[in-house]
């Protein structure tokens, strides 16, 4: 049948119950001008956008490693008023802090009155560098964990989200992968920022003098070589902005931190020194997150974000994206995930008796605006071979480092 618009849509034949994502409810978001055909578009429904990780990249971490209590040095206890007199570091009981569910479920909105930005971690965070590089202006809102930085779009107690989704050392977030299904967000927007690991410690602390370092324990591994060198004991934290805070807080003149140069304006440290990632080229990946959708356009290169599961049979992964190549257009970045509550599909093989195989889910990255015909027909003709299929933004690309 023809159609005389084409919305941001999500699409399923039998959609997955665990995906939380109530298609027929959704409501239309955005219409393209352009008209075309399609025999089978008659089962598109407009819905939500939404997007999620390995475990936590250097930038933002939402995992609690077991972490041992920190190694206190002698005569720490003793050099505290010492310190405290100098004014080395700021009163950390006057920083935000992070949003917890139980304070989401309590709290009310902001006015609106400037530009809201939630992100995972504490004051000093990368994440609260990748939220300003977006909104030089925005008042940033810490949050405890990555589903409370969702939730909290989604009661609209902040206007977005910045989180990470990967890193080029690291890989993929999963677990943001996993929250963009879950919740009705709209990618808007993304940011690429590249990681610069600082050594902080006390004021009048040589790096020399060091015996412990603390930091969560992918930028711990990050910086494997500047550690051994130094031979220190290396502590787990709950994220890098945490570890600065820690050092700061007890005052101990013999344990460093491994955090970004903003943690060290926050929390009054000094920068031992920096650029001490093993890998130079250290970039995370961040997304903004917002209740609704941006019109895209096509003055400026653009990115769609889609997920979608494939009906069984040979080939159908190669037909699925040869959609795309047909047209041009780039692939950036796939990813697939087993669906987790029916992760098995059985398959009678009257040779050999069943066999079993893992069901995808499938992130794709395109290097394509929904307000483009090709974009638009390639994604009509993926839902042939689609169980599923939802858009999680379109949004243009962060092409400045």
């Amino acid at each position: 049948m023809a159609l005389k618009a084409v919305s941001i849509w999500g699409y399923s034949k039998a959609s997955p119950p665990q995906l939380g994502v109530g298609l027929a409810n959704s409501h239309p978001t955005l219409i393209w001008n352009q008209r075309y055909d399609f025999d089978k578009c008659r089962r598109w429904e407009c819905c939500c956008l939404g997007v999620s990780a390995q475990r936590a990249t250097t930038a933002v971490e939402d995992d609690e490693p077991n972490v041992p209590p920190l190694v206190q040095s002698s005569g720490a206890a003793d050099s505290v008023h010492q310190n405290e007199s100098k004014g080395f570091h700021k009163d950390i009981n006057q920083l935000p802090k992070p949003l917890t569910t139980i304070d989401i479920s309590s709290s009310s909105s902001s006015d609106g009155s400037k530009v809201r930005v939630a992100y995972q971690g504490l004051p000093g965070a990368y994440s609260e560098d990748a939220a300003l590089k977006a909104y030089p202006k925005c008042e940033t809102v810490p949050c405890d964990n990555f589903e409370s930085a969702f939730k909290a779009v989604e009661l609209w107690l902040v206007d977005k989200a910045v989180l990470p989704i990967e890193n080029s050392v690291a890989g993929s977030i999963h677990r943001n992968y996993e929250l963009l299904l879950r919740h009705r967000l709209h990618i808007v927007g993304e940011v690429q920022l590249r990681v610069n690991h600082c050594l902080l410690g006390l004021p009048g602390v040589r790096k020399e003098d060091l015996k412990v370092v603390v930091s969560h324990p992918q930028a711990l591994d990050q910086c494997e070589k500047m550690l051994n060198d130094l031979g220190v004991v290396k502590i787990g934290a709950r994220d890098t902005a945490d570890a600065a805070q820690t050092v700061a807080s007890n005052c101990a003149r013999d344990t460093g931190a491994i955090a970004s140069s903003r943690a060290a304006k926050v929390y009054g440290l000094d920068i031992l020194t920096e650029r001490i990632q093993d890998d130079d080229e250290n970039i995370t990946r961040f997304l903004v997150l917002a209740r609704d959708p941006i019109i895209p356009g096509t003055d400026k290169p653009h990115k769609t974000s889609v997920v979608f599961s494939l009906e069984e049979g040979p080939g159908v992964l190669f037909k699925a994206l040869a959609v795309f190549a047909m047209r041009d257009i780039n692939l950036s970045k796939i990813e697939s995930c087993p669906l987790k509550q029916r992760p098995l599909r059985v398959v009678d093989d009257s040779n050999q008796g069943n066999s079993w195989y893992f069901d995808y889910l499938f992130y794709i990255d395109i290097e394509a605006s929904m307000a483009e015909p090709r974009a638009q027909y390639a994604l009509g003709q993926l839902q042939e071979f689609a169980r599923f299929l939802r858009v999680l933004g379109c949004y243009p690309m962060d092409t400045v480092l």
